[in-house]
């Protein structure tokens, strides 16, 4: 059995410094450059379901489920604060969520936690034996080659994953093979 996964990031993610999704009314950025190397829709087109991805698949004219496990973190106390401000603010808690996947000190979601889902998702995936095509958030995307390289959580900020780059991740056989498009190790 071979399933393939595209996971493509939503474009305009948090420019803003903003945790959480972002402002209503705002708009993502567009490049027709991109939409040539845009993948095909697979036999499942999903995204997340903030605002930013329900941009970018109707941008891109795809019809995409959203998929509540393709969500961004739970930001807790931190949902719709400005970076800087929580870095200013709660230095120490700040650094400890950048740096221990286990720290919520917000009161929300953890690194390691929103690994697990993500880990979850995939399984699950693999089992209906279904390709599809995801747009989803740059956390669920690092989560994802964290799960298949199997890395430890600790590496997850390490990993850069700018708007509108994808990640291909195909399973055969229990293998995982990784192509990565835009994203820095």
């Amino acid at each position: 059995m071979t399933v393939r996964l595209t996971l493509v990031c939503a474009a305009a993610g948090n420019t803003a410094g903003i945790f959480g999704d972002r402002p209503q009314g705002a708009r993502a950025p567009y490049s027709a450059t991109v939409a040539g190397a845009f993948p095909p829709p697979r036999s499942s087109t999903l995204r997340a379901p903030s605002s930013r991805c329900a941009t970018t698949a109707d941008e891109f004219g795809l019809k995409a489920t959203p998929e509540l496990a393709l969500r961004d973190f739970d930001y807790g106390e931190w949902s719709g604060c400005q970076m800087d401000e929580i870095a200013a603010t709660n230095p120490h808690g700040f650094s400890a969520w950048l740096t221990d996947p286990d720290a919520t000190p917000h009161g929300g979601e953890s690194v390691r936690q929103l690994c697990s889902r993500t880990a979850t998702w995939l399984y699950d995936l693999l089992q209906d034996e279904e390709d599809a095509l995801a747009i989803t958030e740059p956390g669920v995307i690092r989560a994802t080659i964290l799960h298949v390289l199997s890395v430890p959580a600790t590496a997850f900020w390490h990993i850069k994953v700018p708007p509108l780059s994808i990640v291909t991740v195909t399973s055969r056989a229990g293998r995982w093979d990784v192509h990565l498009h835009g994203i820095t190790l």
